[in-house]
């Protein structure tokens, strides 16, 4: 393989209706996508997942930008490298960044299963046909409004619920919703807004039967986690903290966590989701595939990723109509009545880019040569 261009495009993405997190509250994405073209003309798309501000991560659309333009993108054009597989080591002289970096690996990958003629998601390795999905339900203005809104996705088909949680966002509405929905594969997502001091609060927590609680402690701990774990019955699932698959079996080994939540952009791209994949599913640590608000784009690259055998948990991989009024692809991803999305037969990543649709929401261009 060898690059001859990369285009950068970020586009302003408006929510159909806001999500919100510990973090704050999310109205429009700021997405920067990324397209390869090889020496043959061939194209591939990948998607940079980083927020509109420095807050899940240091990865944010202003430092992407520079960082995929200025470094990235001239570490990678016209060096020859066997494959997509190896693309991630021209680009590692640059510390971090690995949202950036996920965006060209992953167009690489979109290239190259284009030019062998495969779905990317056989490609990968992957053995599902079809993947089971979840949703993730931000915080709401009041406990009816979210089960409200989890009445309407179970009656979509999706086979769990995510919740977000903050302090005073957190006991009492993950008790009106059980109450609600004894039954339903329920989980918790703290994005870090807890310490060790709330183990009161996880241990009352214990008694609603959650699957998981996502990321409760610190962003950068594994020790905290090591030891809430002991404390509470509940599986402590990691995200901010797994980014690397080094960090997978310092977690694992450590008992940090009974479950990992992969994202794409924040490992750095499809071969270390391999990595990360792998290492979990030899050690019977399920994994499941996280969403950033991704376009069609990084959702379908989401797809393709959660067809991996250790991916055995509904990811929060949704229909494209959950968020876009009109998404950049074509058809957009949609959800069976069963709540699985069915891996795309055609070539790369599936879908066809809507390049009008792109046109008129982009708000910034590069072309590096």
């Amino acid at each position: 393989m060898r690059l001859s261009s990369i285009e950068l495009r970020e586009i302003r993405l408006p929510l159909i209706h806001f999500f919100e997190t510990s973090f704050g509250r999310t109205t429009e994405r700021r997405i920067i996508l990324a397209r390869v073209i090889d020496q043959d003309g061939a194209e591939g798309w990948g998607e940079c997942t980083a927020g509109e501000g420095p807050f899940y991560s240091d990865e944010w659309a202003e430092t992407a930008w520079p960082t995929l333009n200025e470094f990235l993108a001239p570490m990678v054009l016209n060096r020859e490298v066997e494959g997509a597989a190896g693309v991630s080591d021209l680009m590692q002289h640059v510390r971090g960044h690995r949202m950036a970096k996920a965006a060209i690996e992953t167009a690489c990958w979109d290239l190259e299963a284009k030019r062998a003629n495969q779905p990317l998601w056989k490609y990968l390795g992957g053995i599902r046909e079809e993947i089971p999905c979840g949703v993730s339900i931000g915080i709401q203005d009041s406990s009816e409004q979210l089960i409200e809104k989890i009445e309407k996705e179970l009656n979509a088909g999706y086979q769990r619920i995510k919740i977000k949680i903050k302090p005073g966002w957190d006991l009492n509405i993950v008790k009106a919703v059980r109450a609600k929905f004894p039954d339903i594969l329920l989980m918790g997502d703290a994005n870090s807004a807890y310490t060790l001091i709330d183990v009161p609060l996880f241990k009352a927590l214990d008694e609603f039967n959650l699957m998981m609680l996502e990321q409760p402690l610190a962003f950068d701990d594994m020790f905290d986690h090591a030891e809430l774990q002991k404390q509470i019955k509940t599986p402590v699932c990691l995200d901010e903290s797994i980014k690397t698959s080094a960090d997978a079996t310092h977690a694992i080994a450590l008992g940090a966590c009974k479950i990992i939540n992969v994202k794409l952009g924040r490992v750095g791209g499809h071969e270390q989701a391999k990595r990360v994949e792998q290492i979990a599913r030899e050690r019977n640590i399920p994994i499941w595939c996280g969403g950033m608000l991704e376009s069609g784009i990084g959702r379908a690259h989401n797809i393709a990723m959660a067809t991996l055998a250790g991916f055995s948990w509904p990811g929060d991989v949704s229909a494209s109509a959950r968020y876009w009024a009109e998404d950049i692809i074509e058809p957009p991803v949609t959800v069976t009545a069963k709540g699985t999305i069915v891996a795309p037969s055609e070539p790369g990543i599936g879908f066809e880019i809507n390049r009008k649709r792109i046109d008129q929401l982009t708000v910034r261009s590069a072309q590096i040569n």
